[in-house]
């Protein structure tokens, strides 16, 4: 890609000729917009070479995380009929492998699985969580105090296997969407109520310790088939 990226500058002799051939593909790559302001003209310069460039980026590196996550088991239902993860789900599974190796755990667990929402933090879930007092800082503190900090000179796997708990909390996430019956993506409250329901793991007794509650639970499942609510106000 770095390749790529230097093409776009050729170096060639100077003149008057070929400076303005050189010019040719640097105003390709960029979009020049003017605006005006009650301050005054705007001059606003996007790449949109390089946004093209990091859109095939993104899509590729959530194409080999969602081979990572789980699928039902259920028999009789077609792959056609299996319902897909959606892109903040798929965005805070992947966080929650990097606050795992953060950390220095072995692991990714339920309290990683809910650091990874929070990090995320676009959507209901990560959104529902904060405006409960549900924070990052307050999550990775309880996690600390609970599980303890590993060995200095641990490193972490580059994708740290699920604990038992956290494959139990995705495979609920699978199984209470197919039981819903609503066409859809499988969100993140899908995955945080996932975490909540394995009662006995780190990821429940640390949103039990922060105030949630199966209150809070019942209504963040009001809104669970939804990652995001978009207003056009």
């Amino acid at each position: 890609m770095a390749a790529q990226g230097l093409s776009v500058f050729p170096i060639t002799p100077s003149s008057s000729a070929t400076s303005q051939s050189c010019r040719r593909p640097f105003e390709q790559c960029l979009s020049f917009n003017l605006s005006k302001s009650f301050v005054g003209t705007k001059l606003s310069i996007q790449p949109s070479g390089f946004c093209l460039i990091a859109s095939r980026r993104r899509s590729s590196t959530v194409a080999t995380i969602s081979f990572s996550l789980p699928t039902t088991t259920a028999e009789g239902i077609g792959s056609d009929k299996k319902p897909k993860w959606s892109a903040r789900s798929i965005k805070s599974f992947a966080m929650a492998e990097l606050e795992a190796r953060k950390l220095k755990y072995p692991n990714t667990g339920t309290e990683a699985l809910l650091m990874g929402i929070l990090v995320e933090g676009t959507s209901l879930a990560a959104k529902f969580l904060r405006e409960n007092g549900v924070t990052l800082f307050k999550v990775r503190e309880e996690t600390v105090k609970l599980l303890g900090k590993s060995d200095l000179y641990f490193f972490s796997p580059e994708h740290p296997p699920l604990t038992e708990p956290a494959q139990r909390a995705l495979n609920w996430a699978v199984e209470e969407k197919l039981k819903s019956g609503e066409s859809g993506e499988i969100t993140t409250a899908h995955l945080l109520l996932g975490v909540w329901s394995e009662k006995e793991s780190a990821g429940h007794k640390i949103l039990a310790a922060l105030g949630f509650d199966d209150d809070k639970a019942n209504e963040l499942s009001k809104t669970m088939d939804k990652d995001i609510i978009l207003s056009f106000k």
